[in-house]
């Protein structure tokens, strides 16, 4: 891929998918716009009620169970993981790895809002759990229960929430989630032998092309079929390429004015991200790693860094204002619990101790076990250095 390949350039799509597993990844071209990377989601349903039947909870599960009524019965995600009967799998069901097949369902956004004693067994409860079903576009809602003899309940990384019996409320016919067309304007191939026809099959990471050639970043994945491809008018060589079908998860549309200040070279000034709202400041502290140069080098030890807390309303906000406080304007240093142990082995900044200037943190205490009023977290990095943070 030369630079000139790449002039007046926005994204990249990386095919990740296509041959064994161990070829190479090929870059199949790259565009100027995407109609339909950016689309806002459509208004939310009200949420439906599930009922854990027969019920032995576990884990955080168990610790909502203990506060119906309070902002402590909430969970991101419990996954049903059903349990079939011996030799009685379902012929659709597929097993992705042991003990886990493709008859399991996530519940997302879930919150315990009543217990009561089961007659399913003695010792057992019921839980009604109001929350939402994930619907993906590439699968069908699900209708019928399948053949099990029980339920594992799971987190998103399979930590364990118990077991049930039964999950009423959970199997009914519910309208697929609609997936947006989606239009690549301005697209010049570059995969030898790849032509862009009708019928064509795209399945592609997007990437993003910074300003000076370089590409980071992922935008999502982009999975659909070719409808009609005709020259640009953008350019010679060029085509607008029309889609069947779309991104895996489309960028909210104020996203983009975020992809274009890291396109341009990044924010010039601190606090740009406070604009916006939370789900756009969870974007920017992700989407802060395409500032980072390829080569990263930790800044000397023993200096003391501020963080401006004024605008520090929530966690992602934390992060963002975290990353500045570092790494100066978009900076990054984390964007979640994982990824800020990662940064404090070094490599991404210096070995600190920080604290709040201005305000204190507006957030409610206990919001995550790292940002809790008052808390001191010390860890170790790479060659024993160590990094003290307390936040009050």
């Amino acid at each position: 891929m030369t630079t000139s390949d790449l002039s007046g350039m926005r994204w990249s799509l990386l095919d990740e998918y296509t041959g064994p597993i161990d070829s190479p990844d090929v870059t199949l071209g790259v565009c100027q716009d995407i109609d339909g990377l950016f689309v806002d989601p459509e208004p939310f349903p009200p949420p439906e009620v599930f009922t854990l039947v027969g019920c032995d909870p576990a884990g955080p599960l168990l610790e909502a169970s203990r506060h119906v009524g309070t902002e402590r019965a909430w969970l991101p995600t419990v996954v049903t993981a059903p349990d079939h009967p011996p030799g009685r799998r379902p012929a659709s069901c597929w097993q992705y790895q042991p003990g886990y097949c493709s008859c399991e369902e996530e519940l997302i956004d879930v919150t315990v809002v009543a217990r009561r004693p089961s007659v399913a067994g003695n010792g057992l409860v019921d839980l009604d759990l109001r929350g939402y079903v994930r619907l993906l576009s590439e699968c069908e809602p699900p209708e019928v229960k399948p053949d099990v003899t029980g339920f594992r309940l799971l987190t998103f990384g399979n930590g364990s929430l118990g077991n049930c019996v039964d999950v009423a409320g959970l199997w009914r016919w519910r309208p697929a989630a609609q997936v947006p067309p989606v239009t690549l304007i301005g697209l010049r191939p570059l995969a030898p032998g790849w032509r862009v026809v009708e019928g064509l099959k795209i399945t592609a990471t997007v990437l993003v092309v910074l300003r000076g050639g370089r590409i980071e970043g992922h935008a999502g994945v982009l999975s659909a079929t070719v409808v009609s491809a005709r020259p640009s008018r953008l350019g010679e060589g060029l085509l607008d390429v029309v889609l069947d079908g779309g991104m895996d998860e489309p960028a909210p549309s104020g996203a983009r004015e975020i992809y274009q200040m890291w396109h341009d070279g990044g924010p010039a000034e601190p606090n740009l991200w406070a604009r916006h709202d939370r789900l756009l400041r969870s974007m920017w502290s992700r989407l802060s790693t395409l500032g980072i140069p390829e080569r990263r080098t930790d800044k000397p030890a023993g200096a003391t860094y501020h963080l401006d807390g004024r605008f520090v309303t929530d966690i992602d906000a934390f992060y963002c204002a975290l990353g500045e406080a570092i790494n100066g304007p978009g900076g990054f240093f984390g964007h979640d619990l994982r990824s800020l142990e990662e940064c404090l082995w070094g490599g991404w900044g210096p070995p600190l101790r920080s604290g709040w200037c201005g305000t204190r943190p507006r957030w409610r205490a206990g919001i995550s076990p790292l940002v809790t009023t008052g808390r001191r977290v010390t860890s170790s990095g790479s060659g024993g250095r160590r990094s003290t943070w307390t936040i009050w």
